[in-house]
């Protein structure tokens, strides 16, 4: 979802991929490398030219990996992409709960949104190529699971049924990736802590619970 990619280890520290016990640090970090050179590869390829005319060999060169590296871990351009885009979601959907924020936010709204403005050529480059519908709706999922898990750390929400939290969690993030959209289409001028501001009253009216307080950065949510 980025042109300049969210890298697997700059939020959470952590390995992206699995390994033996046994397994050296070095081999992780090798690993990580590669799999970042080849997702920043695909990206940039995708801004060239369609999506369905990047071959495996173009991507190797793009980001200076040999064949049998490439299908040690992916079985070609759209699983790669596929897998770029899942560590993505997962990078960002989980911010809250990585970070620890201590906010009464449910999702990262206004850091994600500002991260989508800023690579509009991207997105563009995943809509001609047909890709943008599945991405996104992929991210939906991840974060629908992101925010029924929020709702349940929070002390205004934990005791609500698991039910209705995974619920409220699938509608708010159909209602977060929709003002996104309106959002990017029609450039009403607020910034992305406003519109965090914005879905937060949303999600906390439609619960019931209070919703004074403030977000990241002192937007008031209230």
């Amino acid at each position: 979802m980025a042109s300049s990619r969210t890298k697997r280890r700059s939020e959470s520290g952590k390995v992206a991929v699995s390994r033996p016990a046994c397994a050296p640090r070095k081999q992780d970090r090798r690993v990580l490398r590669t799999r970042d050179a080849l997702g920043d590869a695909i990206v940039a390829l995708m801004q060239e030219q369609p999506f369905d005319s990047i071959t495996v060999q173009q991507v190797l060169d793009r980001a200076g990996v040999a064949r049998s590296t490439f299908y040690t871990h992916f079985s070609g351009t759209n699983d790669l992409f596929l897998s770029d885009a899942e560590d993505f979601w997962e990078l960002i959907s989980s911010r809250l709960a990585r970070t620890r924020e201590k906010s009464r936010r449910v999702a990262p709204v206004g850091e994600f949104f500002s991260h989508v403005a800023e690579r509009r050529q991207f997105i563009s480059a995943m809509s001609a190529s047909q890709k943008l519908h599945d991405v996104l709706e992929l991210g939906e999922g991840y974060f629908a699971r992101s925010i029924a898990a929020r709702l349940g750390a929070l002390p205004e929400t934990r005791s609500l049924p698991a039910s209705r939290r995974t619920a409220l969690g699938q509608a708010y993030a159909a209602a977060m990736f929709g003002l996104l959209m309106w959002w990017l289409n029609n450039e009403p001028g607020a910034t992305p802590m406003e519109m965090d501001a914005m879905f937060h009253r949303m999600v906390w009216s439609g619960i019931g619970a209070p919703h004074t307080g403030q977000t990241k950065r002192g937007v008031s949510l209230g």
